[in-house]
């Protein structure tokens, strides 16, 4: 359990507070292209109109797929991607995902040279280029460049403290404030990607009652 001075931050930690990348086995704080690829996938599979856990379901089976660096994906034929895809519980939308992961892996490959590092390099910590620069990747909206910058910033720090609006949401109706400097005085910089996390999972999963009574009384 990190140390923090809120018990509400706490029971976030002690119930919800495993990253996305960290449930997928990608170890982000590498910094090498085969985990930053592995998160820009699944922020690409959570933009589609599915659920966050199909999303999930989605980047755990392109890995088990062996699609972990963009030239293995653009080895993958369209009708494999849909298989794949079709056996993660993308059954309304695999054909046009399937298509929109060659687009966007296309992208990275001419763009960045299939390193996401570059992509860093070019937003230069600024955080509204970062998020145009991924918001240009075919299939990728806000709520997808938001999950990846929440879990990019790990080793990124130049973007710390980022939280979207979903974030800060959970985050006021539990008394932590609606800002990400308020937010990041909560943790140490080590644990609060995983505070990030943990609102975004309390949010997903209607936890909010059950975090404030293992808080509590305040």
């Amino acid at each position: 359990m990190s140390e923090t001075g809120s018990p509400i931050v706490s029971a976030l930690l002690d119930r919800h507070g495993q990253t996305f990348a960290a449930e997928l086995g990608i170890d982000i704080e590498r910094n090498t292209p085969s985990p930053l690829f592995r998160l820009l996938c699944l922020a690409m599979l959570t933009s589609a109109p599915v659920q966050a856990d199909i999303a999930m379901r989605g980047a755990r089976a392109m890995a088990d797929a062996g699609w972990t660096t963009p030239d293995k994906l653009a080895a993958s034929s369209w009708s494999q991607r849909v298989e794949v895809l079709n056996g993660a519980g993308y059954a309304r939308v695999d054909e046009k995902t399937a298509t929109q992961l060659a687009d966007f892996n296309d992208t990275l490959r001419s763009e960045y040279d299939g390193d996401l590092r570059r992509l860093r390099t070019a937003a230069d910590g600024d955080t509204d280029t970062a998020i145009k620069k991924l918001t240009a990747f075919k299939g990728i909206g806000p709520v997808g460049a938001a999950i990846f910058l929440r879990e990019a910033q790990a080793a990124w720090p130049e973007f710390y403290p980022f939280a979207d609006k979903a974030t800060l949401k959970a985050a006021g109706k539990l008394g932590l404030g609606d800002e990400a400097e308020t937010l990041s005085r909560q943790v140490s910089q080590s644990d609060y990607v995983r505070l990030v996390a943990a609102l975004v999972r309390v949010q997903l999963a209607n936890d909010f009652d059950a975090v404030r009574e293992a808080a509590g009384p305040r």
